[in-house]
């Protein structure tokens, strides 16, 4: 038995690579109803198409429409939040659309949620939410505080709410490592700074982290994994050893490197021996639910470049090849 055997689950945001990824899980675990709720017509058609199992039941809807929401939410046991606008230039050129859909649409699940009587919610989020210089990262560091703070509210209901964050996805919608295949035919690779470094994980792992934290959460946490470091040029080397690198400086909204744990969060973390479980400063947390963890040290900040677990060029070209 899992924390999914028997359950009907609904996916917010579910064409896309960890939706699918999820979905294929989900099923081989036994659920008894998976529910994709997404946007995009064309995608579910041909998620559709793909998956071919009775189990499987689409909704188009956007997490803005609280009424829709609503609706999609009944009967529903775990709700997986995986839905956001996640590009960085789209975030910085459309803001408040940003914010309709990270923020707003955050609230629009808890509220429906705990209306519904949802057990459980996890909300996908990102390194880029911790100590953010971007507009993504600045809505998606607010959605985290929502979740976070909606098991205050939730009264005599039984929704509890918790948060995954992590980094970069290999073979993810959007991820550099196409970008990289794409351009090694010109013979020249764009990197924006060879100092720069990123998180790196696999959508397999990614998948697994949300239903292992299904598992273990009482409401509140913000769980971090332990993974590894990646020097972009390296994945360049990897991907591309024969080409030239011409370096194009950093983007608007970029970081040299990614931060999942700073300092002052540092002082509420607790370690384990694969992950971190950032605990909430709200009356309603009790340390008897971490008390298996170890505390960290003074000064303790988890970020990419001071990471000790790096990926070298060799196991990033096995990576880059097996996507």
């Amino acid at each position: 038995m899992t924390v999914l055997s028997g359950k009907t689950v609904l996916v917010t945001g579910g064409t896309g690579s960890f939706g699918k990824k999820i979905t294929k899980k989900a099923l081989e675990l036994g659920v008894k109803k998976i529910i994709i709720f997404s946007r995009d017509e064309l995608k579910q058609y041909e998620m559709k198409q793909e998956f071919d199992d009775t189990r499987l039941r689409f909704f188009i809807g956007d997490v803005r429409d609280k009424e829709r929401l609503h609706r999609a939410f009944d009967g529903v046991d775990i709700v997986i939040h995986a839905a956001a606008m996640k590009h960085v230039d789209a975030c910085e050129y459309n803001p408040f659309e940003a914010v309709k859909t990270n923020i707003h649409g955050a609230q629009n699940i808890i509220e429906a949620a705990i209306d519904c009587g949802v057990e459980k919610v996890i909300a996908l989020s990102t390194d880029k939410a911790c100590a953010p210089v971007n507009l993504y990262g600045a809505t998606k560091l607010a959605s985290d505080k929502l979740f976070v703070a909606a098991n205050a509210y939730v009264g005599s209901k039984k929704t509890s709410f918790a948060v995954v964050r992590y980094g970069n996805v290999v073979g993810s919608r959007g991820s550099v490592v196409p970008f990289f295949k794409k351009m090694k035919s010109k013979g020249v690779l764009p990197i924006t700074d060879e100092r720069m470094t990123r998180f790196w994980i696999t959508l397999e792992q990614g998948v697994q982290f949300v239903l292992d934290n299904l598992e273990r959460m009482h409401g509140g946490e913000i769980f971090v994994p332990k993974i590894p470091s990646m020097k972009v040029v390296d994945l360049a080397k990897a991907i591309a050893p024969e080409c030239d690198i011409e370096i194009v400086g950093i983007r608007p909204g970029e970081k040299l490197h990614e931060a999942m744990i700073m300092e002052d969060d540092a002082r509420h973390t607790v370690e384990y021996d694969s992950y971190y479980v950032i605990q909430p400063e709200f009356p309603f947390w009790s340390s008897k639910f971490a008390e298996d963890g170890k505390n960290l040290p003074d000064g303790f900040e988890y970020t990419s470049n001071k990471n000790e677990d790096w990926l070298t060029i060799e196991e990033l070209r096995t990576l880059a090849e097996e996507m």
